[in-house]
């Protein structure tokens, strides 16, 4: 590649070198992804991964997109760009657990004003920790250059991730029954939803963001908001492997209202105790400063609880225990009943 430049190119806006430059120092954080599986390192057109097909007899691909939205901005305003990688991930895989499949790859686009090649290798860092939390591979990607349309000092980041499940192992809510319990997951705080409405409680464009608060356990408002989303990939897999599951949510935007809902099949209601829900501060300080009414906040983000999972009576004590052995401090927060609208917060 070192003979490929053009000094026109370079005069409207766009360096391809610094593209060039930013591959050679993302390689490094790349290479930390590999699985068994990756036929071809980066840099050709297409991501090529073998499919291990071994122990599974119908296989069926799962495939999950998103982005960061704009808690990019939080990481604009306080220039710190190696986490938001973690959730662009996290957004894709924890929503193809939901399904009971297992990641086995990423891809990411990063669409930016300018591209500075340490700024990108940054955001690739965080892409690349979020592969190795969730055990899939980072085989490839695409940098795009856009001076005129974005600022020169802003980007925007997306990605999609392809996982694989047994047919027969597909999360199945049709065997969901009264009686079951459901168990949550904590969240690592705000994720990567309702960010629009963060921005505009705290005006965090005007805010000294950067300043230490009692409240948060003397972190900033900058640095609690830009925490990474939770990845929920390996314990879920641990989970599915010794117990039936028969619903999983992942709560992103709509909160509790909307995406709890998505797994509880008709006839039957997710009956949520409020007082059971180990909110975490953030939202308590985002309720309070924007005085929000605790419907919306529960219709808007997770509240501290980033997964929901269903299982038999009989089961939760096991599922629980192996959640917890898996790290997770999961605990029961209600249970399903009879009933025609889907989720009810008591």
């Amino acid at each position: 590649m070192k003979d490929s430049q053009s000094q026109s190119y370079k005069e409207a806006g766009v360096d391809i070198t610094a593209g060039y430059k930013a591959v050679e120092l993302m390689k490094k954080h790349i290479a930390k992804t590999m699985v068994p599986g990756v036929l071809t390192g980066i840099g050709g057109f297409g991501g090529l991964f073998s499919l291990d097909l071994t122990g599974i007899n119908n296989p069926v691909l799962v495939s999950g997109t998103d982005g960061v939205g704009t808690k990019l901005k939080i990481a604009f305003l306080m220039d710190k760009h190696d986490t938001v990688g973690i959730d662009c991930v996290a957004m894709c895989v924890n929503d193809i657990i939901c399904c009971g499949a297992k990641p086995l790859f990423f891809l990411d686009y990063i669409a930016c004003g300018k591209n500075v090649p340490e700024k990108i290798a940054d955001i690739v860092k965080g892409v690349a920790e979020g592969c190795v939390q969730s055990g899939c591979a980072l085989i490839g990607g695409e940098t795009a250059e856009m001076p005129g349309f974005y600022p020169i000092d802003e980007y925007d980041l997306a990605g999609f991730s392809v996982g694989v499940v047994d047919k027969n192992k597909i999360i199945d809510s049709s065997k969901m029954t009264e009686g079951d319990v459901i168990i949550a997951l904590p969240s690592s705080g705000v994720h990567s939803n309702g960010f629009s409405l963060v921005r505009k409680v705290f005006d965090v464009e005007k805010a000294d963001i950067k300043k230490p608060v009692s409240y948060l356990s003397g972190k900033s408002l900058g640095e609690t908001l830009l925490t990474p989303t939770k990845i929920y990939v390996k314990p879920m897999l641990k989970l599915f492997g010794n117990v039936t599951v028969k619903g999983v949510s992942h709560i992103t935007g709509g909160g509790f209202y909307e995406n709890i809902p998505r797994s509880i099949p008709d006839g039957l209601t997710a009956v949520i105790e409020k007082k059971a829900v180990k909110v975490l501060p953030i939202f308590e300080l985002i309720k309070e400063a924007g005085k929000i009414d605790e419907r919306d906040m529960y219709n808007t983000y997770n509240m501290g609880v980033g997964m929901s999972v269903v299982v038999s009576k009989e089961d939760a004590e096991k599922a629980l225990e192996i959640l917890r052995e898996a790290g997770e401090e999961a605990y029961i927060i209600g249970e399903i009943a009879k009933g025609e609208e889907k989720i009810r917060l008591s």
